[in-house]
């Protein structure tokens, strides 16, 4: 049985996502499963003959299934994208996703950890129990991993991607390859490179990846992850806590203190300073808190 004709657009989607837009495999599988969604309401026309009420009924239908609004935004980004490939490639001069009206996506603040917390977090690897057959160098190291994702507001994939020579400590900085691949260049505290340092010649690296696991291999994304779910156990600090939790708390700190808007928003990589400015909301909540529990008249 041929393919219908809709599902070889479909098909020549997907492929144009993984060749030319060069999509991860988790977008093409998200984007995948948000068409042969829609596609499973029954008795539809053409990719070219739906209509704006099709989608807002479909709307509809994933609000009632009370699917959260991140949920229901991916969803039609995936069909956006499908269209502007359908306009691309196949000439459709019409798209009708352009006059239906997505619930606007929640504003969550972020978590950030205090200062005190961060103490606490920084200290852990170097109080905690060695891990039984683990090298001796391993806590230094993770002592390191942990200074430096708090003192440069790294992504996780930034931190374990780095090299040897992504580090400079005569200019006190690190070299950084973003989203997109795009470079920058961040300064890096004295505590962070005095903790790097610790951990070279602990682990005597002198050439490669910056942070190795014990079989001297590049640290992945994951092991990161699980390095600091073990060190929060030695905390007081909530076992939810993540990677880019201390990202969120880097910027938090610098704007608390005074740092503006345009800086912290070239330190994290944000392409937009609207990503940026979710930071500013959290310094007045905390200056609210604040405000409320010191002043007389609060």
């Amino acid at each position: 049985m041929k393919p219908s004709t809709r599902d070889r657009h479909a098909e020549s989607f997907y492929q144009w996502l993984e060749v030319e837009r060069n999509s991860s495999a988790r977008t093409v599988a998200n984007y995948r499963h948000a068409l042969e969604e829609f596609q499973r309401q029954g008795t539809l026309p053409a990719w070219r003959d739906l209509t704006a009420d099709h989608f807002r009924r479909y709307l509809f239908a994933l609000s009632k299934r009370g699917l959260a609004r991140p949920t229901i935004r991916l969803h039609f980004a995936a069909l956006r994208t499908f269209y502007k490939f359908m306009g691309q490639r196949h000439g459709l001069k019409e798209n009708p996703l352009k006059e239906v009206l997505l619930p606007k996506p929640e504003k969550k603040l972020p978590v950030v950890l205090n200062a005190t917390q961060i103490d606490e977090l920084l200290s852990a690897p170097l109080r905690a129990e060695k891990q039984p057959q683990a090298p001796s160098w391993m806590p230094v190291r993770d002592a390191a991993v942990l200074e430096l994702f708090y003192s440069s507001g790294l992504r996780l994939a930034e931190l374990v991607g780095l090299d040897i020579e992504s580090v400079d400590p005569f200019s006190e900085s690190v070299r950084v390859f973003g989203k997109g691949r795009k470079e920058r260049v961040l300064p890096v505290g004295a505590p962070a490179l005095e903790a790097i340092q610790r951990y070279r010649q602990a682990a005597g690296v002198h050439k490669g990846p910056l942070f190795i696991n014990k079989l001297r291999r590049r640290l992945n994304a994951r092991s990161a992850w699980l390095l600091l779910k073990r060190y929060l156990v030695h905390t007081s600090i909530p076992s939810n806590i993540s990677p880019h939790k201390l990202r969120h708390s880097f910027a938090t700190h610098l704007l608390d203190r005074g740092a503006d808007l345009r800086s912290v928003q070239a330190l994290l990589g944000h392409a937009s300073l609207s990503t940026t400015q979710i930071y500013t909301h959290v310094t007045v909540e905390r200056l609210k808190t604040a405000y409320s529990s010191a002043h007389p008249r609060a």
